[in-house]
């Protein structure tokens, strides 16, 4: 995440109002693999969501949960996208289910559980990762561009909504 550095930064009372919004993060495996192999080398603005302004349950969707049973920072699930879905919007209690996954984001627009996008651009150009959408043999998947996110607009964040 240490590409993060290299988005211009957003004042504070976006970054906590953009938080606030967030009652559950959906997470997975090899994301949370890396953040704690990667723990000493990152900063104030990757180590924690939305830097430490964000309070509320992460879950982290894994076939070996057991695995994680001593983090008491996350939930670990094993159950499949759309039931994660269903049980992390009925714990979020009326906010936002967030997905930080791309395979996870991938799985979940496959089913039509995304309702909104939340894009913001960096300067920079990434060798490696998931894809956030990958499809063999391609499929198109339109949005509209509902628009900018406000207070964001210098970090080029967006708001999309399915077509």
């Amino acid at each position: 995440m240490a590409w993060l550095e290299a988005c211009p930064r957003m004042d504070g009372s976006v970054v906590a109002r953009l938080a606030a919004d967030v009652g559950v993060i959906l997470s997975g495996r090899r994301g949370y693999d890396a953040a704690r192999e990667q723990a000493d080398q990152r900063d104030e603005l990757t180590a924690e969501a939305y830097g430490g302004a964000w309070e509320g349950i992460e879950i982290v969707l894994t076939h070996r949960p057991a695995e994680l049973a001593d983090d008491s920072a996350v939930t670990a699930w094993n159950v499949d996208v759309a039931e994660a879905v269903r049980r992390a919007q009925r714990l979020a209690a009326g906010r936002d289910v967030q997905i930080i996954s791309a395979d996870i984001a991938r799985q979940a627009l496959e089913h039509g559980l995304v309702d909104e996008l939340l894009v913001f651009s960096a300067p920079v150009m990434l060798g490696d990762g998931t894809r956030a959408f990958e499809v063999p043999g391609g499929r198109l998947v339109e949005w509209e561009l509902v628009g900018p996110i406000p207070g964001a607009e210098e970090a080029l964040g967006r708001i999309y909504r399915p077509r």
